[in-house]
């Protein structure tokens, strides 16, 4: 039932960016064909997801904020669809859990360390969580940068979207193996270190506090 509603819905969303977006996936041959993957990208609204899910060819996973679970109807889509609920405004102990889970049976999991969409504002701190599991699983992280979805706020919008969208693919990578016990600022400078892969995939005007001088990204050839 999951890979069924997985797959329709992958079908559905690629049909309608090719219809209504100009939309170009660039890098797609750095993504891993096979094992543990932490997908990790910039975050700026509501069709990110769908869009990380149709651009990539690995099957992906995801959290979501808990309160979009609260309807028994869309727990029940989400949770077919790959998703599983997180406390955005404090720790999540059960959501880790799940996302090592999945992590040890070799599957892919797409993280947005943000947490809230930033449209127009550029990237935003990432949470150190994301650095902490990295360094637990020691699981090759994808860094992805992605422009063009600003402007769909509504979530009837994520169905037609529309304008120039890019999903930008970077080099994967791993953390080092760090022994012992890290504190709060050590985590954070990993996860900076983390978004600052995905800044570099980004124009300047998306980097927001990571904004590296002088830096911009090269075109290159597209796939979709």
């Amino acid at each position: 039932m999951k890979d069924l509603v997985y797959n329709i819905s992958k079908f559905l969303m690629r049909g309608s960016l090719r219809l209504f977006a100009r939309w170009q996936v660039i890098g797609v041959e750095n993504v891993p064909p096979m094992g543990p993957l932490i997908v990790v990208a910039n975050h700026l609204s509501n069709l990110d997801p769908p869009l990380l899910m149709s651009s990539l060819p690995r099957r992906l996973q995801f959290l979501a904020k808990r309160p979009l679970f609260a309807l028994p109807p869309a727990a029940l889509f989400l949770r077919a669809y790959g998703a599983h609920p997180v406390a955005v405004d404090e720790p999540d102990v059960a959501a880790l859990l799940w996302v090592r889970r999945v992590l040890r049976r070799d599957g892919a999991i797409a993280l947005f360390p943000e947490a809230h969409r930033n449209p127009g504002k550029g990237m935003q701190k990432g949470a150190p969580g994301i650095a902490l599991l990295a360094l637990r699983t020691q699981a090759p992280i994808l860094p992805i940068g992605i422009t063009g979805t600003g402007h769909i706020g509504a979530i009837w919008r994520v169905v037609i979207p529309t304008g120039d969208i890019t999903v930008r693919v970077g080099q994967p990578f791993s953390l080092p193996i760090i022994e012992g016990k890290l504190e709060r600022a050590q985590l954070q400078e990993l996860t900076d270190t983390i978004m600052r892969r995905v800044a570099m995939l980004l124009p300047s005007e998306y980097q927001g506090v990571y904004q590296l001088p002088g830096h911009n990204t090269a075109p290159s050839r597209a796939r979709v």
